[in-house]
């Protein structure tokens, strides 16, 4: 990855939204001018959700989420539904997709995204075959709040309106934020900590790192990056103490006990729980670490699905810390990716990871989640420095 690309992570989402055939992949086929989506006449082409990170003039950089219909049928169909139903999570725009006056599916889909708080466009598709486009126009402005865009992928009509149409609902919750923006000015020196160890891809930066960089260089900072066991050597180097230190917070407390007292200290893990998340609810999830016992059950969540690591942070690290302080027999549950579950009441506390493969939508669906289930939720980062007793000493 480049410096130059926009993670798919930091995109606006569009997640188009309709029954099978319906025309989903064409519209995003139109609006793109590129045949990135694949098309077909039988019902039930797309399966499991696709993702196509485009630039769509005049908004940018987004990614497309294409669905499978939410009418498919039977076990297999049902699988396909609920991976549309977990889309829905991620999508920052909705296009619902009209094609005939049966609404009844479109209604409860309508009212779960409205209920998500996810700004929504209907689009009726296919004006060029059919013929009782008046009729249903008509029965959607019937039963929706809003007055459809009537389209046809094939022909490419209506495409300007369907953009001028996403640029309008660009939900205010969306924002283009910068990772360290709050924490530095122009012309800082700051010193990133980012040891290369087994978790570091070969030749390359985890992506937390290369996007703090990129963003310090975008506000106008000095980045300068050392590796843990060089942290001494790079201080002595220059000329006065960084502004700022961000570390890995696995190296929290090594960090702390050596930066220079007018250095503030922070992590990338912490920085990216407000970037992603709620950087005060994950605090307020911190204080009740310390009410763990032996008995409590703990739920760590991580956005990568990567084969365990020796001395993972989330796999192997926090939960032996946790073990250390609260009890071996404290239940310690791991789960990766998407698989998040839905019944989060038997957790006492969810540690989640930075979050840097999720866009933000998605990560605070998890946050209100939690919160609606009355389960405190807090960052790796943030309970690393709780664990280490630091929390009260790093810049969040």
């Amino acid at each position: 990855m480049s410096l130059n690309d926009t993670p798919r992570a930091n995109r606006l989402h569009i997640g188009l939204f309709g029954k099978r055939n319906s025309g989903k992949s064409s519209l995003i086929n139109a609006l793109t001018g590129q045949e990135i989506a694949i098309v077909s006449p039988f019902a039930g082409t797309t399966a499991d959700p696709v993702f196509k990170s485009m630039e769509l003039h005049p908004i940018g950089p987004v990614v497309f989420i294409d669905t499978a219909g939410f009418d498919d049928e039977g076990e297999l169909g049902k699988l396909r539904v609920e991976k549309t139903k977990e889309a829905v999570r991620k999508t920052d725009i909705a296009m619902l997709i009209f094609t005939d006056t049966d609404l009844e599916k479109e209604k409860l889909w309508y009212e779960d995204l409205r209920k998500q708080k996810v700004p929504v466009i209907g689009i009726i598709n296919k004006s060029d075959i059919l013929t009782n486009i008046e009729e249903i126009k008509e029965a959607v402005q019937k039963n929706f709040d809003f007055i459809p865009e009537v389209v046809s992928a094939v022909d490419k009509q209506g495409m300007d309106r369907v953009r001028e149409a996403l640029v309008r609902n660009i939900p205010e919750s969306y924002e283009v934020k910068s990772i360290t923006g709050g924490l530095v000015k122009e012309g800082d020196v700051v010193l990133l900590v980012m040891p290369q160890d087994i978790q570091a891809p070969k030749g390359r930066l985890i992506l937390p790192q290369v996007q703090t960089i990129r963003d310090l260089l975008d506000n106008s900072c000095m980045p300068i990056c050392t590796t843990a066991d060089r942290l001494e050597e790079s201080l002595s180097a220059l000329k006065e103490e960084p502004a700022l230190i961000i570390t890995d917070s696995q190296c929290f407390s090594m960090v702390y006990d050596k930066k220079p007292d007018k250095s503030r200290l922070t992590s990338f893990s912490v920085l990216f729980a407000a970037y992603k998340g709620d950087i005060e609810t994950f605090k307020a999830g911190a204080q009740t670490i310390m009410s763990l016992n032996e008995n409590s059950r703990v739920l760590i969540a991580e956005a990568c699905t990567h084969a365990p690591l020796e001395e993972d942070i989330g796999r192997v690290k926090i939960p032996r810390m946790l073990k250390q302080r609260f009890g071996e027999k404290m239940t310690v549950e791991v789960k990766a990716g998407v698989d998040f579950p839905r019944d989060l009441s038997q957790y006492d506390l969810i540690i989640h990871c930075g979050a840097c493969m999720f866009n933000r939508r998605y990560m605070m669906s998890r946050i209100d989640s939690a919160k609606a289930q009355g389960v405190p939720i807090t960052n790796y980062g943030i309970a690393l420095a709780m664990l280490t007793g630091i929390l009260d000493k790093v810049t969040v």
